[in-house]
């Protein structure tokens, strides 16, 4: 057996279930793993399974109670969530599972059952892999169904050898797991991700903004473009470079060795970079194979045969091949300090060979414990979580890809995937708009990745300087907000990782008539604190804004930019202007944010601002570790408390650390309190420990801000705030927002004076209409009389 490395190596033992959950005849097999999961085994041979699958690595669950009936001809199993029904013996079937035959299993609590062969058809589906050319995305089965139950079937997965090679399984067998699970699809997702692994902890640098440009850079250009960014204040946390770095020869698309005529000393640029507080990813094809032209091409060949066209074909089953690709190609290149690697290969015809490599290559970060593994790569379907991230494809510039991206994020969570890529503005031909860029930012902000990206060409304007003043002024203040949002971020990506519990959920989970709602369908919940209607559609034009219909959840929410209150359980109409986006934050939530001096660097932040939102007490864990390294897995993190204690008349808030280890975040910090919608205190005290230290209180706007500075962060920090009714009535007036847009027509005043008599008399709507109709003959336009015939209904509602 190869030796490929102890980064390779697989776990075999947790690979093994507890046999105490085991049922077993001649040629059946069944494993009871949970409450809600069973494995479902049959072998004309009697030969089973117990191996790890590229699927399947860890079967050893804690045993649960259950009960089991069984005779010579019928086996019996029942736990709390099913009842499994087998007929050993039956009849002509011979014992042999044969669909819709002779194995039942019902979901207890429902008159629904799962049989062997069962279609799944009230499957919601997942984004699955591009087509047509990475042009068009596919949905395929996921793990959220209608039914409350769904099956996995590993009998076509290959098996891990322990050195961590694949071999395909030597006999034909029946290997399905089925997750009967009903209405508590949280769990199914527990179950999942203990039978392929959690989810990844994704490197902190990964959720700032990336920089990606099919462009061919060098030295000069590449260091412009960084210059170009902090000239702007635009925060930047990854470079991308496509395919142009490397030198190249013939018909060679890609490779692993740089073009010094592009950059003289690739390590002193990298450097640099990282002086800058910004990563490196670099694009790659292993399967394109190895040329002449690389550095170690003929090192290679004395390991590794040259085909009949000169080059080292690259086969992911051979282990000698993969081990050379490493370790002369791969790891020199980590040597000089690149971060990370965009695998740009698909094809449907081996996505089998693709989910490997990104195994392989996600594993082999995992030698160097001062480097934490992430890869960039199409979804090869095979535990896609496990090897963040995943890129959507190539996708065009337009209006109909703005409206697909949320539906898309928020339903990949049906297959416990959260850390989608696409390009925000789109990647290539389409028109460049600067209303569709900038909701494109606005989405990205409160998006998994935000990565800019687009084909070559001077004319994809994805740097917000390239645009108008008022473009380039949205796109820069929400890339800053992006930037700030990364402590909370990071918090719900360490949730995602240690308890599964995915960044971005759909509304469809709380209201499943939203599912197949095209107004409704792409909203999502983003992290535990925000809800997110996308804007997807173009503003009217003569009002100058988006007549945004939105439904929010149950409770009470916030719009995060205006503050305006909004009672759940309800659908709305607002009217958002281009640098307004409907993005809310739910009664009583923390939301931690933060910057350095350095606006690119990542880390932890020396500044922390801490918002909180009335109406109710909370609490939020605060997850904090260097983000880069896998020292976390050895207590090297910070778990911060943040207490949030709300009455009308007065706030607490305290902050503590409660598990970890100190030297993981700035030894001082300067704290910045933001209570949103509330009057100034008449009372702020301010504690370290038990010593009373300054505090400085203003209102800004419609908020309360207590600063408090270079506090020690190991220790208790308390802040009391006394006052009376301190909360500011923010609710949202539909006839405020009228009146705005009254106020922004191009017409003369005392036409808008009577638009406003009009509008917010107390005459029936049918007398309104003939009213703004009558206006017409004192000079106001059709156009204007078309609008607010429109707008009617909604001022109507008030």
């Amino acid at each position: 057996m190869y030796n490929l490395g102890e980064q390779f190596k697989i776990d075999y033992e947790k690979a093994m279930s507890n046999e105490e959950c085991v049922f077993r005849g001649k040629k059946y097999r069944f494993t009871v793993l949970s409450e809600r999961t069973i494995r479902l085994e049959y072998s004309e041979e009697g030969i089973f399974e117990d191996r790890p699958t590229e699927c399947i690595l860890y079967r050893n669950f804690e045993k649960k109670e259950f009960e089991v009936k069984e005779t010579e001809h019928r086996l019996e199993i029942k736990t709390l969530y099913f009842h499994l029904i087998y007929d050993k013996e039956k009849t002509f079937y011979g014992g042999k599972i044969t669909p819709g035959k002779n194995l039942k299993v019902e979901l207890i609590g429902t008159d629904r059952y799962w049989y062997y062969g069962h279609p799944e058809i009230r499957n919601y589906g997942a984004p699955g892999i591009p087509e047509e050319n990475l042009k068009k995305q596919v949905f395929k089965k996921s793990l959220y169904s209608g039914d409350g139950f769904v099956s996995i079937d590993d009998a076509k997965s290959k098996i891990f050898l322990q050195n961590g090679e694949l071999t395909a399984r030597e006999k034909k067998q029946i290997d399905i797991y089925l997750f009967m699970y009903n209405k508590d699809f949280e769990s199914c997702l527990t179950d999942f991700f203990h039978l392929t692994g959690y989810p990844a902890l994704i490197p902190r640098y990964a959720l700032g903004n990336w920089w990606t440009k099919n462009d061919t850079y060098d030295d000069y250009t590449l260091k412009g473009l960084l210059d170009q960014f902090e000239e702007n204040a635009i925060p930047l946390s990854i470079v991308l470079l496509n395919r142009f770095w490397s030198i190249k020869t013939g018909s060679q698309q890609y490779g692993y060795t740089f073009d010094t005529g592009r950059f003289k000393t690739p390590k002193d640029m990298v450097a640099y970079l990282h002086s800058k507080g910004i990563r490196l990813g670099l694009t790659i094809n292993p399967f394109e194979g190895v040329f002449p032209v690389e550095t170690e091409f003929e090192k290679a060949c004395t390991y590794v045969a040259k085909d009949k066209r000169g080059i080292i074909p690259f086969h992911v089953y051979d282990p000698k091949i993969i081990d050379v690709y490493f370790k002369l190609f791969i790891h020199p290149l980590d040597a000089i300090g690149i971060d990370f690697y965009f695998l740009d290969h698909f094809n449907l015809k081996n996505i089998d060979e693709l989910s490997l490599i990104r195994h392989y290559q996600f594993h082999d970060m995992r030698r160097n414990y001062k480097k934490r593994p992430m890869v960039l790569a199409y979804n090869s379907l095979i535990a896609p979580h496990r090897y963040p991230i995943l890129y959507a494809g190539v996708e065009i510039v337009s209006w109909d890809t703005l409206k697909k991206i949320p539906f898309y994020n928020a339903s990949a969570a049906n297959i416990g995937v959260s850390w989608w890529s696409h390009d925000i503005g789109g990647f290539q031909d389409g028109t460049e708009d600067n209303e569709l860029f900038t909701r494109f930012v606005q989405m990205g902000t409160f998006s998994p990745i935000m990565k800019l990206g687009s084909d070559q060409g001077k004319y994809y304007k994805r740097a917000p300087w390239k645009w108008d003043v008022k473009t380039k002024s949205i796109t820069e203040k929400y890339l800053n907000l992006r930037h700030k949002l990364i402590p909370y971020i990071y918090s719900e990506a360490y949730k995602y990782h240690l308890y599964g519990t995915p960044l971005i959920q759909p509304l469809y989970y709380k209201v499943k008539d939203f599912y197949d709602d095209p107004l409704y369908r792409n909203s999502y919940f983003f992290g535990s604190s925000f809800f997110v209607s996308p804007i997807v559609s173009k503003k009217d034009p003569i009002m100058d804004r988006v007549i945004h219909k939105f439904f929010v959840p149950e409770g009470t929410w916030y719009d995060f930019l205006t503050g305006k209150r909004f009672s759940g359980g309800k659908e709305y109409v607002s009217f958002f202007k281009d640098d307004e986006y409907p993005v809310f934050a739910k009664s009583g939530s923390i939301i931690p944010m933060g910057y350095n001096e350095n606006i690119n660097d990542t880390n932890p932040p020396k500044n922390m601002e801490i918002q909180f939102f009335p109406g109710n007490s909370s609490t939020y864990a605060l997850y904090e570790d260097d983000g880069i390294s896998s020292l976390y897995k050895e207590g090297y993190f910070l778990y911060s408390k943040i207490e949030y204690n709300y009455t009308p008349d007065a706030y607490t808030v305290i902050i503590r650390p409660l598990e970890g280890k100190s030297g993981i975040v700035p030894e001082r910090r300067n704290y910045r309190f933001i209570f949103r919608n509330t009057k100034m205190a008449k009372e702020v005290v301010a504690y370290f420990n038990q010593e009373k230290i300054e505090a400085t209180s203003y209102v800004e706007g419609k908020s309360f801000i207590i600063e408090v500075k270079n506090v020690n962060t190991i220790g208790q920090l308390t802040i009391f705030c006394k006052g009376k009714n301190l909360e500011i009535d923010a609710i949202r007036l539909i006839n405020e927002e009228i009146e705005g847009i009254i106020s922004d027509l191009p017409i003369l005043t005392s036409m808008k004076e009577k638009l406003d008599q009009v509008l917010f008399s107390d005459r029936p709507i049918k007398k309104k209409r003939i009213e703004l109709r009558k206006l017409r003959n004192a000079g106001l336009e059709q156009k204007f009389i078309k609008l607010f015939l429109k707008l009617l209904e909604y001022v109507d509602q008030v």
